[in-house]
């Protein structure tokens, strides 16, 4: 029997879960998210004159028995948000890496499916998107994820460009990566152009970060296939680690200055306690 991307439990406990925007994001359905728009629901949000031809049972009676003013209450209009997923399938990104990363991505695609927000799924690849909206996508939501193979080099600069050029509302856009491409920088910042929200999910092997190296070897490019020999010795290995650290640190600073959140996500680590614990930290999810 095939295990399920997601154990029910856990499922249970992110429908309890909202994503948090700290923009004012319009979208097009009614849904659970604060808009720029005024409606209906419960929360004040303003006054304005009242003019005629207005809904009279909008008037706030007790201002006007006050000042003399006819004014009515503005509500907040609660709306949907569109969730992009933005999800690196280079070479670079296999197992467990992808594995990981389809997780991630089946979690936060879930969370937004049960608010009855709309999922767009993009790759590196360059193929068309994938939309998913409501609960009742949620199973065509994780077979289009388990589908996924990491194949090819890493494109995120075109990857970025290609979701920006799209049309269709400001929302949150999730890029799931490992970030391993001379490009990354410039494709961060290529991100929040939209004027959405960004959150990355940086998905990395711990083995990438501390290699249990030892003697002569061989590394391999996992996208070109190139072999570069190697003797490594302890102080390689220290030297290594140095280097790995201070770009571990590059990458969470130039999220910070592009106003997006961060989150790192070994393949190794528990999904909940690493990415829900940390986004709920970050004010991404509540």
């Amino acid at each position: 029997m095939t295990e399920p991307l997601l154990p029910a439990e856990l499922l249970a406990r992110l429908e309890r879960l909202q994503l948090s925007t700290r923009r004012r994001l319009s979208g097009f359905q009614t849904a659970q998210h604060r808009s720029v728009r005024h409606g209906t629901s419960l929360d004040f949000a303003d006054y304005r004159q009242y003019h005629p031809g207005d809904d009279f049972r909008r008037i706030d009676y007790n201002l006007y028995a006050r000042l003399d003013v006819l004014a009515l209450k503005l509500f907040e209009a609660e709306d949907d948000i569109t969730v992009r997923l933005l999800i690196d399938t280079s070479a670079s990104m296999v197992a467990p890496k992808l594995d990981q990363a389809v997780r991630a991505a089946a979690a936060v695609g879930w969370i937004a499916l049960c608010r009855r927000d709309a999922v767009v799924v993009h790759t590196f690849t360059g193929a068309a998107p994938a939309r998913f909206r409501g609960r009742s996508d949620a199973p065509a939501l994780f077979a289009h994820l388990e589908r996924l193979v990491a194949d090819g080099d890493t494109r995120f600069v075109a990857a970025a460009s290609d979701l920006l050029a799209r049309p269709g509302p400001r929302g949150m856009t999730v890029l799931v990566s490992d970030l391993m491409t001379p490009e990354w920088e410039t494709g961060l910042a290529r991100l929040p152009a939209r004027g959405s929200d960004v959150s990355v999910i940086h998905v990395l092997d711990r083995a990438e970060i501390e290699p249990d190296l030892f003697g002569d070897v061989e590394l391999v490019d996992a996208e070109t296939g190139r072999g570069v020999p190697i003797s490594v010795t302890a102080d390689v290995l220290k030297d290594y680690r140095k280097t790995a650290q201070a770009w571990l640190d590059d990458v969470s600073a130039r999220c910070r200055y592009v106003g997006a959140s961060y989150i790192r996500l070994f393949a190794d680590d528990p999904l909940e306690d690493t990415l829900v614990g940390g986004w709920r930290a970050a004010g991404t999810l509540k």
